[in-house]
């Protein structure tokens, strides 16, 4: 079982699409992808969506997703460092 954790606006108004891109090419630590993939054993799963980004830079070395969809910045089962990095880029989104 797991969850996702969303990035939102308090106030109902979604995050543009254009925000979005800008947040992600001013920041370093993420990279606009569009696409993710994973091998299983019955092949490769692949997700694509415009706004999805890759965070390079966990403490672990591993990559986090954070996938923009409707006004939103959603990550799947985010730990500590995750959920920090979030904070930061709710602050930066206001």
């Amino acid at each position: 079982m797991g969850y996702d954790l969303h990035v939102t606006r308090g106030d109902g108004r979604p995050i543009a699409e254009g925000e979005w891109r800008a947040y992600v090419a001013g920041d370093p630590e993420l990279d606009l992808t569009g696409v993710a993939e994973a091998p299983t054993p019955e092949g490769t799963l692949k997700y694509e969506n415009p706004g999805l980004a890759c965070w390079r830079r966990h403490p672990s070395g591993e990559v986090v997703w954070f996938d923009f969809r409707r006004g939103q910045v959603v990550v799947k089962n985010p730990d500590e460092p995750t959920i920090a990095k979030m904070l930061a880029v709710a602050h930066a989104l206001r």
